[in-house]
């Protein structure tokens, strides 16, 4: 009985823990700046109002997206073999991606070099986040 209660006591103890870690607010960026910023990705991903696919898939509501899941779009094996480890695109993993996507994703075809500066990485996924449709 008394390794019931301490198992039960450490479940508790996990899930008040990891609700307290994803209760902690994400990195405050400017969608504004966010804007200016992404004008860097216009050349292959489209957001907003009737975003098609380009060289990229749009970009729509892709905080919480499901990874690799734009109908319509043909994903390179990486990026469906990183959609299977990772499943959904948050901002941690997003941001991992924006600051050398050939480091996160091998053998993906996204030729961009990558957002060096963490601001420029919150202020890009503060935009796709107000812009998500």
């Amino acid at each position: 009985m008394r390794a019931d209660k301490f198992a039960f006591g450490k479940l508790v103890f996990g899930l008040v823990f990891s609700g307290l870690l994803l209760a902690q607010p994400a990195a405050s960026g400017d969608a504004v700046k966010g804007a200016k910023v992404y004008k860097k990705c216009l050349s292959c991903h489209m957001i907003g109002d009737n975003a098609k696919n380009r060289v990229g898939p749009q970009l729509n509501g892709i905080v919480g997206r499901e990874i690799a899941a734009v109908a319509d779009y043909k994903y390179s094996k990486a990026m469906v073999k990183y959609a299977a480890a990772e499943k959904v695109w948050t901002e941690a993993n997003l941001d991992a991606y924006l600051t050398k996507p050939s480091k996160v994703v091998k053998g993906g075809r996204m030729a961009f070099a990558g957002l060096r500066k963490e601001k420029d990485r919150d202020n890009v996924i503060a935009y796709l986040k107000e812009n998500a449709k």
